[in-house]
């Protein structure tokens, strides 16, 4: 395949972060006085904006959905995770700079997306010290475009970014339903799942991904 940029999620993908994204949205809701599982909230939250999450765990427990509450809880949500990764020791997935170095040296775009707000997602790559333009080619969040995933309007920024026009030459990878729903929503000629984070193999098999992956390292033999 004729690859020209790979789409990569952040937390759980690219990122090992142990799922504290998650964990700290289940203790802010739980904090706002309702009953969530991580499992449920790792099910139904995750690779969404933050707020749509939100809004999708409380449903998921048959909560009348208030937005003023989820309004809150987004609030208290941002404020919580912020200090969650200042003490939290975050760090690369394995394989992930072997990939970006592979991207570099064969001319393939890499760029990262999340369903964070671009200020959450860029204090993440600075705690790695990873750099814009250098040790990855873009960066498209949940704050950038109008709809989130599963619609694949962050995909099609990207490729406008760099000046793609055809779908079949991306591969998009994630660790949750909604990243491959997003991937074969924007034509990918690859969606991936990758186990490493919020989703298990038989979750995001629901998703009918080309592929499953449990290593960044496997990555390589599907598009080479």
């Amino acid at each position: 395949m004729d690859i020209k940029l790979v789409v990569l999620d952040i937390a759980g993908t690219t990122v090992d972060e142990n799922n504290i994204v998650y964990k700290t949205l289940q203790k802010v809701i739980n904090n706002a006085g309702y009953k969530v599982q991580l499992d449920e909230v790792l099910m139904k939250g995750a690779g969404k904006e933050k707020y749509n999450a939100i809004i999708d765990i409380i449903k998921n427990e048959e909560y009348p959905v208030n937005s003023m509450d989820a309004k809150r809880i987004h609030s208290d949500f941002k404020i919580a995770l912020a200090e969650a990764y200042t003490s939290f020791l975050i760090k690369p997935q394995p394989g992930v700079m072997d990939l970006f170095h592979y991207f570099k040296k064969n001319n393939i775009k890499a760029v990262l997306n999340t369903g964070y707000d671009r200020q959450t997602a860029i204090s993440i790559i600075n705690k790695l010290n990873w750099v814009i333009g250098e040790t990855f080619d873009g960066l498209v969040t949940a704050s950038d475009v109008n709809r989130n995933r599963p619609f694949p309007d962050m995909i099609f920024l990207a490729m406008q970014q760099f000046g793609i026009t055809d779908p079949n030459k991306l591969v998009k990878v994630g660790d949750s339903c909604i990243d491959i729903e997003e991937g074969k929503n924007a034509g990918c000629a690859l969606s991936v799942g990758i186990t490493t984070g919020a989703q298990t193999a038989p979750q995001l098999l629901k998703a009918n991904p080309d592929a499953i992956i449990t290593h960044l390292n496997e990555l390589l033999p599907l598009i080479q």
